[in-house]
Parts: C-alpha cells; sequence; structure tokens
C-alpha cells in the first residue's frame, strides 16, 4: 500500500514540472524574430538616395543655336564650365568653334593682353567666319602684325555688355566703334558686316563672349 501511494506520488511530481516547463517556454520569445526586428530596424536608419551635387549653372542665359556645338561635358575644357573658370583666351582655346581665332590672337601676341583684362566683351568670331576669308588674304593678315591687332581689337570691348544692354554703340580697344543691332536672341553686330551672333552671353573668369559668324574689319 505504501509503495503504491509513493509511486503515485512520483508520477504526480514529474507531471507537474513537465507543465512548468512547458509553460517556461511557451513564455520565452523566439529568437528568429528578434533578430528579424532588428535587421530591419538597421535597414530603415540607412539613407535609401545618395546625395547629389546641385547642377551646375555655368550655361544658363546663353542663347543662340551656335550654341548646340558647345561640348556638354563639365570636365572638358570647351564646356560652359569649363571656360566659366578660365580667362577669356585660355577659355576661347577650348572652345571647338574658335581655333583659328586663337591662333589669330597667339599670333598678335595678345594673349596675356585678353587674359589680364577686367569686365571686358569680345565678339569672337568663328572658325568659319575666317573661312570666309580667302586664303591669300588671311595668310596676309596673319603676317601683318599691326592690321591683324587692329581687327583683333575691333572685336572686344573694353566694358560688360549684357543682353539686356545688347543693342546700341560701343567703343572698342581699337578706338572705334562697333554697332549691335537686334532685340531678344537675334542680334548682329557691326552695321557693315553684319555678324550674327550664333552663341550669345558666354561667361569666362574675366569676359562676356558673343560668337559671331563674320569677322569684322575696323574703321580704318
Amino acid at each position: 500500500m505504501n509503495r503504491i501511494a509513493r509511486t503515485s506520488g512520483l508520477a504526480a511530481m514529474a507531471l507537474t514540472l513537465s507543465l512548468g516547463m512547458a509553460a517556461c517556454g511557451a513564455d520565452e520569445e523566439p529568437t528568429s524574430g528578434s533578430a528579424s526586428e532588428t535587421t530591419s530596424e538597421t535597414a530603415s536608419e540607412e539613407p535609401t538616395t545618395e546625395e547629389t551635387e546641385p547642377a551646375s549653372d555655368a550655361g544658363a542665359g546663353t542663347f543662340g543655336e551656335g550654341c548646340a556645338a558647345i561640348p556638354t561635358d563639365p570636365s572638358d575644357p570647351g564646356s560652359f564650365e569649363g571656360m566659366a573658370t578660365e580667362p577669356v583666351a585660355t577659355a576661347a582655346s577650348g572652345n571647338p568653334l574658335l581655333k583659328t581665332l586663337v591662333a589669330a590672337v597667339t599670333e598678335a601676341g595678345l594673349v596675356d593682353t585678353l587674359n589680364s583684362a577686367e569686365g571686358i566683351t569680345v565678339f569672337a568670331p568663328t572658325d568659319d567666319a575666317f573661312a570666309k576669308i580667302d586664303k591669300k588674304t588671311l595668310d596676309a593678315v596673319l603676317a601683318d602684325k599691326e592690321t591683324l591687332t587692329a581687327i583683333l581689337t575691333h572685336h572686344v570691348v573694353g566694358e560688360t555688355i549684357t543682353p539686356d544692354n545688347l543693342a546700341g554703340k560701343f567703343d572698342t580697344l581699337n578706338n572705334d566703334k562697333l554697332v549691335v543691332k537686334g532685340s531678344g536672341e537675334a542680334f548682329t553686330a557691326d552695321k557693315e558686316e553684319k555678324a550674327n551672333i550664333i552663341c550669345g552671353n558666354i561667361q569666362t573668369a574675366n569676359a562676356t563672349v558673343y560668337v559671331i559668324d563674320t569677322v569684322m574689319m575696323p574703321q580704318m
């Protein structure tokens, strides 16, 4: 009889212990769920987009169909961004439209003069503009430093000309006058030559540039 009672008591204790362990297990949160929540919180704290630098506005305000020929890669020295950081003669050397002009300025010894000037405006003839001059005449001009200097300085005004005050009469560095006519985005320079401005209001470190399609001759 005592053996039966003792056996029943042991069975009851075992059952109680088993139920207690099961209850403890039910109260514990699964570790996998905690790890998932931690990973989710960490991921939500990470930035989802990269910060980008503001776009350059170096070409803002330019006008004319010729501007389409300007390189668009900001790292290109001939782009609006590249030219904006250099003085005008250096900036022109990177512009794909102005190779002949740069050669002429170099031949005349005007690189330092133009680069060191402040607040000037340059009317810059394109390569095609120089190509309108027959080769014999052009070669003769390039070989005559005095004439070449007169022609080139006739294209430079000693003040800043913005699109708002572009139409008018201006004193050039050749000590003569340059007349610009037009409005909006359609302008011609020089009443005799009528050079069309094909890309206007290009900014360099020390000058404003208006690219033209004809070489203008000074008043001799």
